[in-house]
This record gives structure tokens, sequence and C-alpha cells, in this order.
């Protein structure tokens, strides 16, 4: 049974061999500056499948979103490395591809075999007085649901210690997860710990009564014709995004009724021009947003972020355009520097990134980095809605349906009833940043914009 040492020998003679029979190790790639781990939700390929260039091998999900690892090389999947539902940091290998080419790739000059190798000789000298320890498997769930990945249940075994140990440790990761640095304070602590032991600190009957005083939900009863249905874990997450939202923000609406119907005669005698000239359709959503980037320009105190007691003021308008997915989820793909687009370029990102939304193809970057959010309710028919923010924006609008109502037209000649296009939008704004008059005057722009719409430009 190997001790911890022996185990990176045994990496560090892997990694010696790898290189001399020119083996590729595929590591999960960066997907964005927050983004530090990604949950494997299934392979593609199995071991001792052909790979081609680019061909993706594995299905990951992060918090913000699903998508799939290619290769970067083609050959022969010789070993995978993490199983389903397994936790990988950015970086790490998590299958090895042997490739058919000459080129073999030089690994020996690389910082993580550098730092092998100038331990090996000090592992030698350790090895042999390491204490070998009986370890005992742990499971990656524990009978209270509580999971644990692959660096952490490593740990537990070579430390030896029992699940029921690991299930006293308070995780601050993720959902109550226990960490890295969790279990290794957990050990150092047991080992500093004379008087009373860490196991005895972190007892249930140890945590303060404040902790412990939380209020939980009454239990839903269920009878025989009920169908109970796990929720997604894109599900989970979004709603503890929206109910994280609503206990940060104090959230206010304003809403105003604007009158479009320059704008869809304009649409409606442009729209086959501009198909047979750029090739994809010409909807409401990039002219409603060009109007907003431009309003944004004009209030740029509605384009901050809130940290702490202090304001950040963001330089980039980068509007994100929240769209429900064909699973009912939400997803919210983001127009960066969208202020720096005319029409038909905000027309070509919104329809991009609408399409691959829909088809689950959006990269991790582009759901990020938004200062700003819109989101269309007027699709599923909705008049108006009062939208969540979006952590951590101050602020995110929703337009309402467009629909011919009766109004009063003011004319030189006297006022008369006539036939319109209206539609309402609605303006949620966080209250501890944003006062009733900047979000009233925000939204009061954009319908001056939206109404002065010149019937006659060119797109």
């Amino acid at each position: 049974m190997k001790t911890s040492n022996q185990s990176l020998i045994f990496v560090f003679l892997q990694s010696q061999n790898r290189i001399t029979m020119a083996k590729f190790e595929l590591k999960l790639p960066k997907m964005g500056e927050s983004v530090a781990e990604a949950t494997i939700t299934s392979w593609l390929k199995e071991v001792g499948d052909m790979i081609e260039l680019d061909e993706a091998i594995v299905e990951i999900a992060t918090d913000k979103v699903d998508s799939e690892v290619p290769s970067e090389v083609e050959g022969t999947l010789v070993e995978i490395l993490f199983d389903k539902d397994a936790v990988v940091g950015v970086g790490q290998t998590i299958a090895i591809i042997e490739t058919s080419s000459d080129n073999v790739i030089e690994n020996q000059s690389s910082p993580e075999t550098q730092e092998i190798a100038a331990q090996i000789t000090q592992l030698e000298k350790t090895v042999e007085a390491a204490v070998e320890v009986t370890n005992t498997p742990i499971s990656k769930t524990s009978e209270s649901g509580k999971f644990f990945s692959p660096l952490v249940r490593k740990i537990a075994e070579t430390e030896g210690l029992s699940m029921e140990q690991l299930e006293m440790i308070l995780g601050t990761g993720k959902d109550g997860r226990v960490t890295k640095n969790d279990i290794l304070s957990y050990i150092e602590n047991r080992t500093n710990t004379q008087s009373v032991g860490v196991s005895e600190v972190l007892k249930p009957s140890a945590i303060s009564p404040a902790i412990k005083e939380v209020v939980k939900p009454a239990p839903v009863s269920v009878n025989g014709g009920d169908e109970i249905i796990e929720m997604t874990r894109m599900g989970k997450l979004v709603s503890k995004h929206m109910v994280a939202s609503v206990q940060t923000s104090a959230h206010v609406q304003s809403f105003i009724e604007i009158d479009v119907t320059n704008i869809v005669k304009w649409r409606a005698s442009v729209k086959d021009a501009y198909f047979a000239r750029e090739g994809e359709k010409l909807t409401f959503t990039p002219i409603l947003m060009h109007a907003v980037a431009t309003t944004i320009k004009k209030f740029p105190m509605i384009n901050i972020a809130v940290q702490g007691d202090t304001i950040i003021k963001k330089k980039d308008i980068n509007l994100g355009m929240a769209a429900a997915l064909p699973d009912g989820n939400l997803i919210v793909p983001v127009i960066k520097n969208a202020d720096q687009l005319n029409l038909v370029g905000m027309t070509k990102q919104v329809n991009d990134l609408a399409a691959r939304a829909r088809n689950n193809q959006l990269k991790p970057d582009e759901i990020q980095g938004g200062t700003y959010t819109v989101t269309n309710v007027g699709s599923f028919g909705s008049v108006m809605g009062t939208p969540i923010i979006n952590q951590p924006q101050v602020a995110i609008l929703a337009l309402g349906a467009i629909r011919k109502v009766p109004a009063v037209i003011e004319t030189v000649e006297g006022d008369f009833i006539g036939i319109r296009q209206k539609m309402f939008v609605s303006h949620s704004y966080d209250h501890r940043v944003v006062n009733g008059a900047l979000g009233g005057m925000f939204i009061k722009t954009l319908k001056e914009t939206l109404e002065a719409w010149d019937i006659n430009q060119e797109f």
C-alpha cells in the first residue's frame, strides 16, 4: 500500500514513461476567470476508442454552463482518470491519449515535473521511515447525501479518516461541500489539539445554537397520485441564485408604456431586404437591445456593481439577455461591449447567442461578465413582469409583449382615437444604490429613444 510520498514518486515515474511513449495528457481547460472546477457529467468515449482532432471526449458542467471538452490531438484513448460525477480542478489531467505522431510532447521542462523531480531525493530518504496507514475506502456520497470529491477522499484514505469523521467536517465549499482546505485544516487541528479533539469541536452538539437556528419549511404531503421530480443541477443553481438576489438587493420597480408603432412599421418594411442581404432574420430583440445599450451610455451609474460598501462603476457595457432553455431552465448569454455595435452587429450577436443557447453550445466565457440584463417576458405573451436582478448587477429590464391597443393620438388638428402598437417595460433595480429618480429616468429616456425611431432610416 502506497504512502503519499510513494504516490508522488509513482506519478513522477509515470510522467517519465509518458514522455517516452508519446502520450498526450488531456487537461480540463480554463473556462473563464471565475470558474475553478467542473463536474464530469458523462464520458463520450471509452478506453480503446480512436479520437479525432477536435472531437468531443467528455461532457462537463460548471456552476455557469454545461459544455464539451474536445481533443487537441488524434490518437487512442488509453486511460480515463476521473469517473462520472467527479469534480475536477481546472488544469488537472482527465484522460491520457496515445498519439500516433512522431512528435513527442516535451513535459520534462514543465514546472510540475521539475518540482516532482526536485523532491525525489528527499522523498527516497523519507519513504522508508513513513508509517504505513491502513486505508479505509471512502465512498463519494455519504448516507446523509454529502458529496466528497476524489481529492478529499484520497486525503481521507491516506490519513486514515473514517466516513464518520468526514461527516463531522463543516464544509465551506459550494452547497456545504468539504474542500481540500477544510480536510487539511481538520487534520492539522486534530494533530495540534491536545485537550479537545477536533472531532469533538465539530460535533453537531458543539455547534453554536445561533448557527443551528435555521427555519425549516414544513414537509410537503405526498400521496399516491403525486409525482416526485428531482430538480436538475442547473435548476438548483438558478433557484439558489434567485433567492440570494432577493436576500441581497432591495428590489423596486418602475413601469412605463412605450409606443413602438414606428418600429413595427419600419421592421415590416425592411425585414425581407435584411434577410436577403444578411441571411438571417431581423427580430425586435436586437432593435430593443441596441436602444438599451445607447441609454445605458447616457446613465453610467446604472452600469455598476456593489462590493461591500463600495460601488464599482463598469467601464464596459456588457448586455446579458436572459433566455429560457427547452428544459425550462434559464441562461443569460452576454453581448460584450454592446454600445460599440451598430444594429446589424447587434442582430448578428443576438441571433448567434440565442441559437447556441437553445442547442447548449455556449462557452463559459459567453455567460460571464454581464453588467446589465434584459429579459423578454413578452415572448411568452406576458404584458409585463417584475424580474429578479442578476447579481452582482444592480438592474434588469423586462420587455413586455407588443400589442395593438386603442390610444389617444395628439395632432395639431386635435386629439383622436387610433390603433397603436405598444408595449410595457418594467425596470427592477437595487434601491440600495439606484434611487427612484435614476431608475425612472432611465426607462423614460429609453421610451423617448424608441418613440423617436426614424421610419425612413436604413439598416
